[in-house]
């Protein structure tokens, strides 16, 4: 893959971090990684990734306050983005859809699943 896409993982999980980048390093992806909400805001600005697969329960700041200050800078807004969280109750998968969340998975969650809703993603950039 020349033109690899770059994937922004956040999680403070650090299993589920190495295990998610793992997968997406197999597939071709250029993966970089933050274990808290304030980190994967800067590096998503900073880095300007493809896609970001955000956890919702971090430190600093949560998935969804990272989600929500992407979708409010207009150089962000078409930023693919995937909520990854233990949270699966109706209301939370609400919360992520209209804060502008482009899917949504819940842990546990499938390393297979992700792959491919990630590239499903990524072939529409």
């Amino acid at each position: 893959m020349t033109d690899a896409a770059t994937v922004l993982v956040a999680d403070d999980e650090p299993h589920l971090l190495r295990l998610v980048k793992f997968r997406l390093e197999r597939e071709g992806y250029n993966v970089i990684t933050a274990t808290d909400g304030e980190a994967a805001l800067e590096l998503a600005r900073s880095e300007r990734p493809d896609l970001c697969v955000l956890d919702v329960m971090m430190p600093k700041r949560s998935g969804f306050e990272v989600l929500k200050a992407l979708r409010e800078d207009e150089s962000h807004r078409g930023m693919k983005v995937i909520m990854l969280t233990a949270r699966a109750q109706d209301r939370d998968v609400d919360a992520g859809f209209s804060l502008g969340a482009d899917d949504y998975l819940t842990k546990p969650f499938s390393p297979q699943e992700l792959r491919v809703r990630v590239g499903a993603h990524l072939a529409k950039r």
